[in-house]
């Protein structure tokens, strides 16, 4: 096998956020310590994408998923990279074909982060206080518990929400706890973790995903030593709950699959927009079986919720 090398070095796609290039440099550090290769023989590549160009519009204005993973794909099939670092929870379940995202790193944090330089708690917002976020599942969790407070838009990455928070816009914000601790920030800014009891987490919330080319043997094999089984094996769970609800960022899904011993447990969520029901539930099982419980319970919750649920 042919290794990268300063003259021929291994060209990793990532958007250009200060998380993605965080996300992308973990990757290459960790191809490096697994292959004894120097940083030299690797090359973050950032690319924007329709996301991040597009600020001044909702997510679900803009279409569902692929707004953050289209042009990577792209460079992808014309040779400009040889791999590209995702969040997981931004990729469609199905890839394109002559695609592969087979490679998931070890799992951070899962938990979404309350974040307010006056408030430690949703329950301790004023009543009608403004809280600013882009994720559907987040406003419509939030308005579950609070239909009082007025949920606005707030796009852009870490850094520029965390801006808009301290000029005024909104009361609190949600952030993840994974790109907060892959940032290095929890500690530095008022960021409290809230229990997934409390918000369940977007499916594959805080797993690096990394894709490649179906034909590349040689990419095949140094993201092989880099693959994390367990976080594969729930994410297999929880992508197979997603795609039997057809879910993109157009809809508000929690999922959350967790593993003890030999059993894994699948807990899901599905929302109206407007916080105005909710439906969920759970299933355990043997690991194996996870796509399959993942299909079962997103059956069982369209099931309850009936037709004309997401509308």
């Amino acid at each position: 096998m042919q290794m990268p090398d300063p003259k021929h070095p291994l060209k990793i796609g990532t958007r250009g956020s200060p998380l993605a290039l965080a996300q992308a440099h973990e990757v290459r550090d960790r191809l490096g310590s697994a292959w004894g290769l120097e940083p030299a023989a690797f090359e973050v590549v950032a690319i924007s994408t329709h996301g991040d160009r597009v600020q001044d519009r909702s997510l679900r204005d803009l279409g569902g998923k692929g707004l953050f993973t289209g042009e990577l794909e792209a460079a992808l099939f014309a040779g400009a990279v040889d791999i590209a670092v995702h969040s997981t929870k931004d990729t469609a379940v199905v890839q394109p074909v002559g695609l592969v995202l087979d490679c998931f790193l070890p799992r951070e944090d899962v938990r979404d982060a309350f974040v307010s330089p006056r408030h430690r708690a949703i329950a301790d917002l004023p009543q009608g206080a403004v809280v600013g976020t882009s994720s559907l599942r987040r406003r419509a969790q939030l308005l579950v518990r609070r239909p009082d407070l007025q949920v606005v838009e707030f796009r852009g990455n870490v850094q520029t929400r965390l801006r808009k928070l301290n000029d005024g816009v909104a009361e609190a914000t949600f952030l993840a706890m994974a790109g907060l601790n892959r940032l290095g920030l929890m500690g530095t800014i008022p960021a409290v973790p809230v229990p997934v009891d409390d918000l369940l987490p977007a499916v594959a919330q805080g797993a690096i995903g990394v894709e490649r080319r179906a034909d590349d043997a040689v990419a095949a094999r140094l993201l092989e030593v880099l693959h994390d089984d367990r976080t594969g094996q729930c994410l297999a769970a929880e992508r197979a709950f997603l795609a039997e609800l057809d879910g993109s960022c157009q809809t508000p899904i929690g999922g959350l699959a967790e593993i003890d011993g030999g059993t894994l447990r699948l807990r899901g969520e599905i929302l109206r927009t407007d916080g105005s029901e909710v439906q969920s539930g759970e299933a355990c099982g043997a690991v194996e079986d996870g796509p399959g419980m993942g299909v079962e319970l997103a059956r069982d919750l369209l099931s309850r919720a009936g037709p004309g649920f997401f509308a």
